[in-house]
């Protein structure tokens, strides 16, 4: 038995319930890995349904005049820990990067080394990438794209059009679990979504990063690439919950199981917050109740009210709402947000 799709393309029953099972168990993955691995070992369950040779995946940010498109937080499969480096050697004039990025929501396939740039021709036959299959998506809460890519061999069947509609499928269930997996840890609420968030694992490597923390760490941490987080912050992470300067601004680290969430605020007018005090703030703020913002700073409920009591007293502000919006906006006022 065979269904049809509204494209008119069929697939066997059993294709579609291997497509099931895949989709249940990135569910379970979701539920019982975390977000340090589940898309790698969710793209290794798909594997078994749509065999490739590597993948690559992560956060970019699209080609504008002056830049090209980069890469600021990035996974793999079967390439080495230069994919990324080498790739933004030539980024700019990736013809199949281009293609992708100008087409959210689209897969987009290709085969052969046909690049018209020797660079990224060259780069392709390094590793091999003669049948690539990617696809990306808007991320607005983060400012960036998310994308996946999937290569096959030289001596590897190009992918079908089977698998590409698998393919899209299966990367909107991935997308949306890992978002609800950001969303659940950064707890974001707040106008201005999640672009001044990160979430790194212990060792630095980024699991998700914001375009406007991006902004930050490159201006005032210069030759910083991105996926991996600078040395300097690494250095603190041990240490959180804590916070750190980062030129005008202050970078929030804070503690979440295996993780660490980093939250960019920049100093409200005339307010002088201590860390502990600030912290305590950007996480009631996000969404963490008193016991949990306890726990999370080793203090007790009654310490964690007089912190935020302190908080709203030096900021002028009378609600979460309020408290998020202020410590955020360089140049708000309470005021200002009780009159929008």
């Amino acid at each position: 038995m065979q269904a049809t799709d509204d494209s008119g393309a069929t697939m066997s029953m059993e294709t579609l319930r291997a497509f099931n099972h895949c989709v249940l168990h990135l569910g379970r993955l979701a539920r019982d890995c975390g977000a340090a691995e589940f898309i790698a070992d969710g793209l290794q369950s798909f594997r078994q349904l749509v065999p490739f040779a590597s993948a690559w995946w992560g956060e970019m940010s699209a080609s504008v005049a002056d830049a090209p498109p980069k890469s600021w937080m990035h996974g793999r499969i079967n390439l080495p820990e230069s994919f990324a480096a080498e790739w933004h050697q030539s980024a700019g004039s990736d013809k199949f990067s281009h293609d992708t990025l100008s087409q959210p929501g689209a897969v987009v396939r290709d085969s052969g080394f046909t690049d018209p740039d020797a660079q990224v021709d060259a780069f392709a036959r390094r590793h091999d990438l003669y049948h690539p299959m990617c696809i990306t998506f808007e991320l607005p809460e983060s400012g960036l794209m998310f994308f996946v890519c999937l290569y096959r061999g030289a001596g590897a069947p190009a992918f079908s059009d089977d698998e590409a509609q698998l393919f899209s499928a299966f990367c909107d269930h991935l997308l949306q679990l890992w978002r609800f997996q950001v969303q659940d840890m950064i707890r974001f609420d707040t106008g201005s979504g999640a672009s001044d968030f990160g979430v790194a694992r212990l060792d630095g490597r980024l699991l998700f990063v914001g375009a406007t923390l991006c902004a930050a760490i490159q201006r005032e941490l210069p030759g910083w690439s991105g996926s991996m987080l600078p040395a300097q912050v690494i250095a603190q992470l041990p240490t959180a919950p804590c916070v750190m300067r980062l030129g005008r601004c202050a970078l929030t680290l804070s503690p979440n199981a295996d993780q660490v969430i980093l939250s960019l605020e920049t100093q409200a007018r005339g307010a002088v917050l201590a860390p502990r005090e600030r912290t305590a703030a950007m996480l009631f703020a996000a969404g963490h109740s008193y016991k949990e913002i306890a726990k999370i700073l080793t203090l007790s409920p009654a310490t964690v009210r007089t912190y935020l009591r302190n908080c709203y007293l030096q900021l002028g502000v009378k609600s979460k709402v309020e408290l998020g919006y202020v410590l955020r906006s360089p140049h708000a006022s309470a005021d200002a947000t009780r009159r929008e």
